[in-house]
């Protein structure tokens, strides 16, 4: 493991991943935050992460979702005081390495990637944020790693057995995507995928003004879509995801760690009735519906959702 640094620009980083660590550090001082940097490196699967750590306190790993790493939970961060937020990039994403996801057994691969991580970090047990499909992460780890979980929060919809594989996946898994990922993102294109994900209103208000400029950056500047539409690949089969990928319903039961689930009634992940049947499938689930809100709903009402996240870990 490297020695934690703050954030800055690496000397060997490219022109590129230079702009893109201004946009980082943008992004989290327009929130107040001034995070440490750090990489570990795993043996199996053999991996370098990059790790983001803001505040100190109680520790909870954030495992995001698509279009997401350490910065995209800045609105969210600075409504959790008392909070050691420690900000995982996923492999691929950010300046983590990527992984191969072929022919692995997705949820056996995540567990062993989070434990890895818990263990170069040097901690037993955490609760666990997780958006998107980096709820899945926090699940699997639940199953195969118990003794090392505590609480999990899910914010917004993730890939489930009942949701056919979305639109944007099917392009992006197909040759057309091969050219979508080497186009560089327009703002225009940008603000079309945050309206189909739920947050036109917030970019009416202006609330993602601080975002977009960010997220323009991720895109343009690091090769992350490069690996999304790999891990999309090796997941998906046909309208539906690979075994593994995904928990059964008849899996639900053997989540036993208490599970919040905080859902915006305008993300278009699922309804609001799927995934109120999902939580209550679980031992400890929970459903609280931000109303409005889209599939990052801690962008459209970061108070309400820090309130909700800050109650949740607080308990017990």
């Amino acid at each position: 493991m490297t020695a934690t640094t703050t954030l800055q620009a690496g000397t060997t980083d490219s022109p590129k991943l230079t702009r893109y660590r201004e946009a980082e550090r943008a992004l989290f001082s327009a929130y107040g935050l001034a995070p440490t940097e750090r990489f570990i490196d795993l043996a199996e699967p053999r991996l370098r992460l990059r790790i983001l750590e803001v505040g100190s306190g109680q520790p909870v790993i954030f495992l995001p979702g698509t279009g997401g790493t350490g910065p995209y939970w800045s609105p969210l961060l600075r409504e959790l005081p008392g909070i050691r937020s420690i900000l995982v990039d996923r492999p691929g994403w950010g300046l983590s390495s990527p992984v191969d996801y072929r022919d692995r057994d997705f949820g056996r691969l995540t567990a062993a990637i989070l434990r890895g991580t818990l263990d170069a970090l040097g901690l037993d047990r955490v609760d666990l944020v997780g958006a998107s499909i980096g709820s899945l992460w926090t699940l699997w780890l639940s199953r195969y790693e118990p003794e090392r979980v505590r609480r999990i929060i899910h914010l917004g919809g993730s890939p489930s057995v009942h949701i056919p594989v979305p639109r944007f996946f099917k392009i992006l898994t197909s040759p057309i995507g091969a050219l979508i990922v080497r186009m560089p993102m327009s703002p225009k294109m940008l603000r079309s995928q945050l309206e189909a994900i739920g947050h036109g209103a917030s970019l009416a208000e202006g609330k993602l003004d601080r975002f977009l400029p960010w997220r323009l950056a991720f895109a343009n500047a690091t090769s992350s879509m490069h690996h999304e539409r790999a891990m999309a690949k090796a997941l998906r089969v046909g309208d539906g995801w690979r075994p593994g990928f995904v928990p059964k319903d008849t899996d639900l039961s053997t989540f036993n760690h208490p599970v919040r689930m905080v859902f915006g009634s305008a993300d278009p992940t699922g309804t609001v009735d799927l995934w109120r049947e999902f939580a209550t499938g679980l031992p400890h689930g929970e459903l609280e519906v931000v109303e409005g809100a889209g599939h990052m709903p801690w962008w459209d009402e970061p108070a309400a959702v820090g309130r909700s996240v800050r109650e949740f870990l607080t308990m017990g």
